[in-house]
Order: structure tokens, then sequence, then C-alpha cells
């Protein structure tokens, strides 16, 4: 087989010509929570144990229409 010679790349005179314009975006960002005090972290814990049991025990009812076809089955 032979062999590919490589070819460069082509190089756009317009990015050369704004490259100097361009800046660095910093990658990684520091996302930090405050600190809370103790009452919010009371409520937090509060309002999250209330989310739970919600998901828990509040499922979504069957339709009417399942319903009714299942009494017409029996």
């Amino acid at each position: 087989m032979g062999s590919k010679k490589k070819k460069l790349k082509k190089v756009n005179a317009k990015k050369e010509r704004y490259a100097k314009f361009r800046k660095e975006k910093n990658v990684s960002m520091n996302l930090t929570m405050p600190d809370l005090t103790p009452e919010q972290s009371k409520e937090k814990q509060e309002a999250e144990l209330r989310i739970s049991r919600f998901l828990r025990f509040n499922k979504n009812p069957p339709l009417k229409d399942l319903k009714e076809k299942r009494l017409k089955r029996k």
C-alpha cells in the first residue's frame, strides 16, 4: 500500500489576524454553597423530608379507562 502524504492545513488569515483579541476562557468553575444558619439547615431538612414523603406515598392513581377495563375483565 502506498503511504499518504500529510497535507498541511491552510491557515485562515482572518483567524490569525483576530487571534490577539480572543480571550482565554477559564474552564473550571469553583462553586461553593453558602454556609446555612442552624434555622435554615433545619428548614431545608424538613422540606426534604416533606418532599420524600410526598414522592413515596402520593403515587399517580391509575387512569379511569384502566379501572373500567379491569372491572370488565372480572
